[in-house]
């Protein structure tokens, strides 16, 4: 048997698959026991009632597919009341995410949001289909420490903070976050992009641009769940591409403690339970008694003299 669990912080997980926020709802127990997965994560909820962007929302991408859906939510009061309770009624951890435009909010849905139902609150200061010109926290370290360091001031639960892909230097905004007090990163939101309709000269996005997520991206985000890990002591949650159980080992391998999926429930909605059922399966072939083991376990060494033989002269 192989030990699937994963420790994030002081929260204990019986396996590091979950869903990436935004992704992935309750119904989805109609097709899959959910209570298998190793955290719900909630879809990210902001104070007021939100409409969300303008359609078209989302577009098919040879690597993925673009997206700009705009954060809608019926808002706090809707979700301590109704959603949380529907997501007690399974067993996993239940992640609260939470967005706000400003600190001052920011702080105050903290607390909100700081009920004994929800076990992790996730910080998405990195949406960039809520404000795609630009204005999120996670593209800057100051302002990453200044909203992270009032929020864990406002609650002694696990904070988890989602970066973003779009910001110059991630490993600058990952220390920032931490410094701050985050228990955990999740690397990372969608990556901006822009796709045109060729037959009406028009974005193919309602909001113009739209965050890319699905396997395209994936090596992208792998990359900065390296350099971050190399940088930072607090786990990381890798996010971005993951349609298979190689995806997973690369991220641990990069230094992911435990990941995020979000394209692949789209795909295929009980993909999540394949994935992890392969994951075990590929621990147990190849001798790992544990899945935690994988975490930072990359050969990152200077390669070996390749290149001198490549070039010798053939005789």
């Amino acid at each position: 048997m192989v030990d699937m669990t994963v420790k994030i912080g002081n929260v204990t997980l019986k396996n590091p698959i979950m869903p990436a926020s935004g992704a992935f709802s309750t119904e989805l127990a109609q097709v899959m026991d959910i209570n298998r997965l190793g955290a719900l994560v909630a879809k990210t909820v902001s104070r007021e009632y939100r409409i969300g962007n303008p359609p078209p929302r989302v577009a098919e991408l040879e690597c993925g597919m673009i997206n700009s859906i705009g954060l809608p939510t019926k808002g706090i009061e809707y979700f301590l009341e109704h959603q949380v309770p529907d997501y007690k009624r399974f067993t996993p951890p239940l992640v609260g995410s939470i967005s706000a435009q400003t600190a001052d909010d920011f702080e105050a849905m903290t607390r909100d949001v700081d009920v004994p139902e929800v076990d992790v609150i996730e910080v998405n200061i990195s949406c960039p289909t809520r404000n795609p010109g630009g204005g999120n926290f996670a593209m800057h370290e100051d302002h990453t420490f200044n909203v992270m360091s009032r929020i864990r001031k406002a609650t002694a639960k696990p904070v988890w903070c989602k970066l973003s892909p779009n910001a110059g230097d991630v490993v600058a905004i990952a220390k920032a976050a931490e410094a701050a007090g985050a228990d955990a990163l999740v690397i990372a939101n969608t990556i901006l992009g822009l796709k045109i309709n060729i037959d009406t000269f028009r974005p193919a996005i309602g909001n113009k641009y739209g965050g890319i997520s699905g396997p395209g991206v994936k090596p992208i985000i792998v990359r900065m769940v390296h350099q971050c890990s190399k940088a930072v002591k607090i786990p990381i949650i890798g996010c971005g591409g993951i349609v298979k159980v190689e995806d997973v080992v690369e991220y641990m391998l990069a230094g992911a403690t435990a990941v995020m999926m979000g394209y692949i429930i789209f795909r295929n909605p009980s993909g999540m339970l394949a994935i992890l059922d392969g994951l075990e399966e590929w621990c147990r072939k190849r001798g790992f008694a544990r899945v935690a083991d994988l975490t930072g376990a990359m050969i990152d060494e200077p390669p070996m003299e390749t290149f001198a033989a490549a070039a010798a002269p053939i005789r």
